[in-house]
């Protein structure tokens, strides 16, 4: 029992009639929170009516069903194995069951030559969630590269910062507060080149910027339903490379990374073979139904129509604020994102006054955080500009 699927593409001005949020408000703000979908409260409320009607009985009809699907749809849009994607509450709860596999020792039976790389390499553009990750291990030596400009890191930086101590490069696809989007196979290269992991916080990433992570290279990438995949909090996805699965095995656990997870066993533990074996317990249900939902609108859209669309309005969105004469902290195509940052004395200020108009933003330090999705169209992005340059 579920949600029918839609096969037809969508448009991107078709999906608008998906966004109730849309007809009240000018919503230009999902690299914080995606716009909730019809069809993702359709997926919740059929969550909440089996639980009414079969209460635990439906995990066994249908709920661990759910799990599954949603594992091979994700696996399916980012180009993976469904066996190489795992469930994890948050990204946070993600990079910690890593670290905690990378720090142990990545291949069994040579716990020398873990102990003997401890440089974590990672820039100070990347959200503090993964850097905390390493500062918290004060047996770690931790590199925080600097940017040039406030707006990228270069990956020759990271060339000049990895060698044969680095455990691994750990940094962003897109970075949260300049949309700058990293070369991610050239990144692994790196990585690699030096018998190093490369493991990307892909929060900003997946759902706004084209991704195959088999291509890519990397070793580890992590994401979610928040942003731009419309899904809704408390959920991340976790993809490990198929061949690097069995040389992790990590230091936080549950029952349900058992490979034999109902025969209760408290007297032996063996880990799965597949990525499940870094899940963290019975993810949030309620989140898995709204991230199938939204999953189903973007997926119809499709990565490439998403893209162009997100091109179109970013172009839009910049060229109107130079019009304004509004500065902006952002970096040159073809490593722009959806994501603009508009330099303002007052962020805060000017977001509440936006809120006032009806026009949903954000702000970090020094800016105003304006991020335009699928759903968007350019009078709406306009519209946005010229109150904010009247503040």
């Amino acid at each position: 029992m579920h949600a029918a699927h839609h096969p037809d593409r969508l448009t991107p001005d078709a999906a608008r009639g998906e966004f109730p949020i849309l007809q009240r408000r000018t919503y230009l703000n999902s690299c914080s929170l995606g716009a909730l979908s019809r069809r993702a409260e359709t997926r919740l409320g059929e969550f909440l009516q089996l639980w009414h009607e079969m209460g635990a009985s439906a995990w066994y009809e249908h709920w661990l069903a759910r799990l599954d699907e949603l594992r091979t749809r994700v696996a399916g849009f980012w180009g993976s194995q469904p066996g190489a994607v795992a469930l994890l509450p948050s990204v946070s709860a993600a990079l910690s069951v890593v670290a905690s596999a990378l720090e142990g020792g990545a291949t069994p039976g040579a716990p020398s030559a873990a102990r003997r790389r401890r440089r974590v390499v990672t820039t100070e553009l990347d959200f503090p969630t993964l850097v905390y990750q390493w500062r918290v291990r004060p047996e770690m030596e931790l590199v925080v590269l600097p940017s040039p400009d406030g707006v990228r890191v270069d990956p020759e930086q990271f060339d000049a910062a990895v060698d044969e101590r680095t455990l691994c490069i750990a940094t962003s696809h897109v970075f949260f507060a300049t949309g700058y989007v990293q070369d991610l196979p050239e990144l692994a290269r790196i990585a690699h080149d030096a018998g190093a992991w490369c493991v990307v916080d892909g929060y900003q990433g997946l759902g706004q910027v084209p991704l195959d992570v088999t291509e890519a290279g990397v070793d580890v990438y992590i994401a979610g339903p928040l942003k731009w995949m419309c899904g809704g909090p408390g959920l991340a996805y976790l993809y490990v490379r198929g061949d690097r699965i069995g040389r992790l095995e990590p230091r936080i656990t549950s029952w349900f990374a058992a490979a034999r997870q109902f025969d209760f066993d408290v007297h032996a533990f063996e880990f799965r073979a597949d990525a499940r074996r870094f899940e963290l317990g019975t993810p949030a249900l309620p989140t898995v139904h709204t991230a199938l939902g939204g999953h189903e609108v973007v997926a119809e859209v499709g990565i490439d129509a998403v893209t162009a669309r997100n091109r179109l309005l970013t172009e839009a969105l910049v060229e109107a604020c130079r019009d304004a004469g509004l500065e902006l902290s952002l970096p040159a195509e073809p490593k722009r994102s959806a994501i603009v940052m508009v330099r303002h004395a007052d962020p805060a200020g000017a977001v509440r006054h936006l809120a006032a108009h009806d026009v949903i933003v954000d702000h970090r330090p020094g800016h105003v955080r304006i991020s335009p999705h699928f759903y968007n169209t350019p009078e709406e992005v306009r519209r946005c500009v010229e109150l904010l340059a009247g503040v």
